[in-house]
């Protein structure tokens, strides 16, 4: 028979391990486990706070009266780019230039959350398609879809308002 101090044991290795598979640890025993563990949460509540400030700084931005130009944030991931443009105003060919420009940059879209409604929210995670390239910084990223914006319809819309 097992006794009840082996199957709590059998259950928290069981737990350590999922533990390390979520964290993507390497470690080898559970303290290891447990810093990693701690290191993951707390770039997660990093990457967080990024989105909320661009969130507020989005919504401030769309409520000026200097108008509503749609604010671009780009974050540098493990493998691409999390992309996220945001416009308290949605304007017809916004979704386009947008994705010709990842497209420009030689970006596959991964996963990308859009909003087309009264507001113009893209939420993207974009890969590099070629590793033989020179790479992008976030800022190249940010530069060359904020030129693709400025570049298209916006640009008229808001002058014949």
């Amino acid at each position: 028979m097992i006794s009840r101090e082996q199957k709590r044991g059998s259950s928290l290795h069981e737990k350590f391990q999922l533990l390390r598979t979520i964290t993507n640890s390497h470690a080898e025993n559970e303290t290891s486990t447990i810093v990693d563990a701690s290191k993951y949460i707390q770039e997660l509540k990093h990457k967080v706070e990024n989105i909320n400030e661009d969130i507020i700084m989005a919504e401030q931005s769309s409520s000026e009266q200097t108008g509503p130009f749609p604010m671009v944030a780009v974050e540098t991931l493990e493998k691409g780019f999390f992309i996220n443009v945001f416009s308290g105003k949605n304007q017809q060919g916004l979704l386009v230039s947008v994705l010709e420009a990842f497209e420009d940059l030689g970006l596959n879209v991964l996963e990308a959350r859009v909003s087309c409604t009264d507001t113009f929210s893209l939420q993207a995670i974009g890969e590099e398609q070629n590793d033989d390239q020179d790479h992008m910084d976030a800022e190249g990223v940010k530069r060359v879809v904020t030129a693709a914006i400025k570049n298209s319809n916006w640009s008229t819309v808001q002058r014949t308002e």
